[in-house]
């Protein structure tokens, strides 16, 4: 009978249509229809699972339809608006009252709450020869995996892309011409909606008889004809833009275009809710996988410097809202920061990345503590149970707890520990390894502490990614960007060798050994943020995205040395030093300040930021008379303290207190941003009118009255006045000579 004719309906020719249309899934449909014809060892359950695009939704299809053509009745459930159980049975209620019945669950990603539901309840009320099938986009659950009831009965399936002959048929079916095949197949790799995307416009350029660019790669030129029509005829290069935002971020807001775009942000998040490839999401915008690679594959292709510009900005916007964002909201702001290396090293590997968080990350309570020891010692065993009562007693507010975002249920715990002293060393494995390796290398300074990544209990996926590892993790990189004077912080993960690699290559190296804690083996991975700090580290990852470089060797296009870590006094003794040499740049250049985060993070050279220090002075109560000491001994010509203290109208034990005050107020102000990290700005006095420095050898004064406190002369002036006069190095030489000579080691 002629499918076309007379009978039936317009579903009925989309059926007919789809059947003839569909290629591949062999081994898929095999097990199906075994489980059809009730073969011995069928499975009854099978659970399908791929990316988005890879065609399950097509796949159930073919299986309701041969499901159909058997006489079964079929039910369909689309998880996609989250449903709660009481919808779930009165989408799927008949499955359950019919023998033979097949029941079909899509985007089980979207039904995450229903998993224990699901396997405990539901599924067991199927008649005996019914048949179910879920397919998502992330894996089953590993509880129903490893359960024995489900072992003979659950099948899980991964769905990849098609095999380059079941692609070649898949655009013949389409009636792509030939000579088009090898481009396509080249570009989609065999993802089928990529496929059926490029077909169609395949098609439609033959129909217009447009002629391919021979110049083009056939990649190149699969873009360039796919992308115009995923998109159509942008309205303006602002659109572009807007598109390529979306495309790069996980979600896209108006704050975001605001920030990237100015003043249309509004016309043009708009028009992008519009577009038939984009979707809505709790907190934005965001296009479809295939697009979304497809927008940003072209942008890199065509114009790297322009994709290199949106990534940097972008990054810094992100990361400036990691920093800003209220706490409720950090780890939100974290992971939209971090999904912009989604495509570096094994970051795709390592995250979920779905576009709705599943479970919420909540702060601990104290009603919250039977449940999460509870799950401590399901996840891990009775002894870290009972360390982490220890730490809930002692830091509660390190803890976080994550509940289904529809049921509310608690569904995992963590902490970020706070180590100021050696607490908890007796009583935690864990934390003793970690101090162990801070005293062992550069154990923290005084006011610097150590933060631990500790307790990711979630029993389901235990270590492993998930939308809750997702936001454990991202709430220690928010803790870590956040941080005010940490010095190591450690990621605590059970030694399986599964996050070795990841973790390494974002240069957090495991520490040698590992605690025993309930007979497992942990793993400490670890990173000294005083060495290599969170700008430079990000701005490391951010530089190997943009060059393409997505392994452990990213890391040798750094910029900059790694910074030294040095104690109170070594970094008082190298302060001294440097105020000493101001005047003579070879020595500076060997000062260790030049690797110290205090100089590092400043924007300019040792010298400017001693000179930013100095004149820091003149902004405190009484800092002028220190200021002037500094001044005299350090910036301008005066060769002797002697003579130093006659220029400032000083007797001579009075001037040394002034000058060995001067020197440790320098060594404080520095020392606060060692600690924290902060650059040194240019204090308001140097902004003050100057007072030239007299040459490097000319004779000392023989009175001079201290500088009037109405024009100080600041540390800035006084040494661009010195160079002026030093151009002759042989004057200098012997200048310097004299004044070592004449000032021996210092007045410390």
């Amino acid at each position: 009978m002629d499918p076309w004719g007379g009978g039936g309906s317009l579903g009925d020719r989309v059926t007919v249509a789809r059947d003839r249309a569909f290629v591949g899934r062999t081994v898929e449909q095999a097990l199906f229809r075994s489980a059809l014809a009730g073969e011995p060892g069928a499975p009854p359950v099978l659970y399908l699972h791929g990316p988005g695009g890879i065609g399950k939704s097509t796949l159930l299809r073919r299986f309701a339809l041969e499901a159909r053509r058997t006489g079964r009745l079929v039910v369909t459930v689309d998880g996609r608006g989250g449903p709660t159980p009481e919808d779930f049975v009165q989408a799927a209620g008949k499955a359950a009252g019919e023998p033979g019945s097949v029941l079909l669950i899509d985007t089980f990603e979207r039904c995450h709450d229903l998993n224990g539901w699901l396997w405990e309840e539901f599924l067991p009320r199927l008649p005996m020869d019914s048949i179910a099938v879920v397919a998502g986009r992330v894996p089953p659950d590993p509880r129903w995996v490893a359960d024995p009831g489900w072992a003979d009965l659950l099948r899980v399936v991964t769905l990849r892309n098609l095999a380059p002959d079941e692609a070649a048929a898949f655009l013949r079916a389409r009636g792509v011409p030939a000579a088009a095949h090898r481009a396509l197949l080249s570009f989609t790799g065999g993802h089928p909606l990529a496929l059926a995307l490029a077909a169609a416009v395949a098609v439609r350029q033959e129909g217009r008889r447009t002629p391919r660019t021979p110049d083009r790669s056939p990649a190149e030129d699969v873009m360039a004809t796919l992308l115009p029509q995923l998109v159509s005829d942008l309205p303006s290069p602002a659109h572009r833009t807007a598109l390529e935002v979306c495309a790069h971020a996980h979600v896209t807001s108006e704050a975001l275009l605001r920030a990237m775009l100015g003043e249309h942000a509004a016309e043009l998040f708009a028009w992008l809710r519009t577009q038939p490839f984009v979707e809505s999401g709790p907190s934005g915008l965001f296009p479809h996988d295939v697009v979304r690679e497809v927008l940003a594959a072209d942008l890199r292709w065509r114009d790297p410097d322009g994709f290199a510009a949106l990534h940097r900005r972008m990054h810094e916007y992100l990361l400036d809202r990691v920093r800003a964002a209220p706490a409720a909201r950090m780890v939100q702001a974290v992971g939209a920061l971090l999904y912009l290396y989604r495509n570096n090293g094994l970051m795709a590997h390592a995250h979920a990345w779905l576009p709705e968080a599943r479970v919420r990350d909540l702060p601990y309570h104290p009603t919250d503590r039977e449940r999460v020891l509870e799950l401590v010692h399901e996840a891990e065993g009775a002894e870290s149970a009972a360390i982490a009562a220890f730490w809930l007693d002692r830091q509660p507010e390190a803890f976080r707890v994550y509940r289904g975002a529809r049921n509310d249920d608690i569904v995992a715990a963590s902490a970020w520990l706070r180590l100021e002293g050696p607490e908890g060393e007796d009583v935690d494995p864990v934390v003793a390894a970690a101090w162990a390796h801070a005293r062992s290398t550069e154990p923290p300074r005084a006011g610097e502490h150590l933060g631990v990544s500790r307790f990711h209990v979630h029993p389901p996926a235990y270590h492993r990614p998930s939308p809750v590892m997702d936001l454990i993790r991202w709430r220690s990189t928010g803790e870590i960007i956040r941080s005010d004077r940490l010095a190591h912080s450690f990621v605590v993960m059970r030694d399986d060798g599964f996050w070795d690699t990841h973790l390494t290559r974002i240069d957090m190296p495991p520490v040698a050994g590992g605690p025993v804690v309930g007979g497992h083996s942990y793993r400490l991975f670890t990173h000294d943020w005083r060495t290599n700090p969170v700008t430079s580290w990000l701005a490391d990852k951010s530089d190997a995205l943009v060059a393409g470089d997505t392994g452990a060797a990213a890391r040798s296009s750094r910029q900059q040395e790694e910074l030294v870590v040095l104690s109170r006094p070594e970094f008082d003794t190298a302060v001294g030093d440097a105020l000493r040499a101001l005047r003579w740049p070879e020595e500076l250049a060997a000062s260790p300040l030049l690797r110290s985060r205090a100089v590092a993070n400043s924007g300019g050279s040792l010298r400017d930021v001693l000179v930013r220090a100095v004149d820091a002075l003149l902004e405190e109560r009484g800092g002028a008379k220190r200021h002037r000491a500094l001044m005299a001994t350090y910036v301008e010509a005066t060769p002797t303290q002697e003579a130093a203290a006659r220029q400032l109208g000083l007797p001579l034990s009075t001037y040394r207190r002034h000058l060995t005050a001067a020197v440790q107020r320098v060594a404080d102000i520095l020392w606060r941003h060692e600690l924290s990290g902060t650059p040194m700005e240019p204090p308001v006095a140097a902004a003050r009118p100057a007072v030239t420095a007299q040459p490097a050898a000319a004779a000392p004064p023989t009175a001079a009255a201290p500088p009037t406190a109405a024009a100080p002369p600041t540390a800035a002036a006084a040494v661009a006045g010195t160079r002026e006069h030093t151009s002759d190095r042989r004057r200098e030489r012997h200048a310097r000579s004299a004044h070592a000579k004449s000032w021996g080691t210092g007045t410390r």
